[in-house]
């Protein structure tokens, strides 16, 4: 039997843009560590990380979804190999609202300025922030990044990824780049993807969120916004689309907060969400293991035989 690799956690901060309170990221941070034994260990809680510099994987949350809902996912790719970064952030969503958000320059998502700079300047704050942390400061490898995330999360990320050049990979799951009306672009336009990396982008087909925001993108008698991504958004080639049958918006999320966010939205799961997540899992890490770690085994594997409830696409 095989033991899971002993996966570790420390908070940190990043200064974001902003007015404060409203300008500080909360960041979770899991790494794959290693037991020594010693007093230190028993009194603080501090593992020092496994040897080797690790891929570090960026996650940005949905809006209104509490990173914590990402602990499951950010363990089962830290087992993989892969530094996991997650954070809580409080600040203007629009409209005088305020709520957690992975930081959005609406300024840069509209007409005439959209691709000239990234959509989220969240990304080189925590970048930068990582870079500060003794414990891990010899384990980060920031030629080997991966900015992903869920929802509003990875929208951004899809805005946002060339502008970096240590990201090697990107994904998203029910994650688009169709657009807001109210941001002056014509109904149905889906924005090109700042990419110059493979994409994976994944979408369930019971995802009621995606549905009910529709009128958001004028968006009546167009196909679905994230095949519409995968199909027109995306520049170059090596980049992969998985349609999960039966997983609804919130698969990723374990759990899922009643209170807040939009799950209220989402239609009923058509198949157990711990399956769902786990055949997406298989899939990503695959991604993940080709993009970051130039392995293509397990990629060609699942291409081959993917998870039952996976259908997959690629160009």
């Amino acid at each position: 039997m095989t033991t899971a690799p002993l996966i570790r956690s420390l908070w940190w901060a990043a200064r974001t843009h902003g007015e404060p309170p409203f300008d500080t990221a909360h960041l979770k941070v899991y790494y794959p560590a290693r037991a020594e034994g010693t007093d230190a260990e028993r009194l603080t809680g501090v593992f020092p990380p496994a040897p080797g510099k690790h891929p570090v994987v960026l996650f940005f949350s949905g809006v209104n979804v509490a990173q914590d809902s990402y602990r499951t996912l950010a363990v089962a790719i830290a087992e993989a190999g892969y530094a996991v970064v997650t954070f809580d952030r409080v600040a203007e969503l629009f409209g005088g609202q305020y709520g957690l958000t992975p930081g959005v320059d609406l300024e840069a998502a509209k007409p005439g300025v959209y691709g000239t700079r990234p959509t989220c300047p969240t990304v080189p704050a925590i970048l930068d922030a990582l870079r500060g942390i003794d414990l891990l400061k010899d384990a980060l490898d920031f030629d080997r990044v991966a900015l992903g995330g869920h929802s509003a999360g990875g929208t951004v990320v899809l805005q946002s990824a060339r502008f970096f050049p240590g990201v090697k990979a990107a994904f998203g799951f029910g994650t688009h780049t169709m657009v807001a009306t109210m941001l002056g672009w014509p109904a149905g336009t889906v924005l090109p993807a700042q990419v110059d990396c493979p994409v994976f982008l994944s979408v369930g087909t019971r995802d009621g969120v995606i549905m009910g925001s529709s009128d958001r993108y004028g968006q009546d008698g167009f196909a679905d916004p994230v095949t519409r991504t995968f199909d027109e958004a995306l520049p170059g080639e090596g980049h992969l689309l998985a349609v999960l049958d039966g997983a609804n918006h919130f698969a990723v999320a374990d759990p899922v907060d009643p209170t807040a966010a939009r799950a209220f939205l989402d239609l009923e799961p058509g198949r157990d969400t711990a399956e769902s997540r786990a055949a997406y899992l298989e899939v990503l890490l695959a991604f993940l293991k080709a993009r970051l770690d130039g392995d293509p085994e397990p990629l060609e594997n699942v291409r081959k035989n993917p998870p039952p409830s996976v259908s997959l696409r690629e160009h």
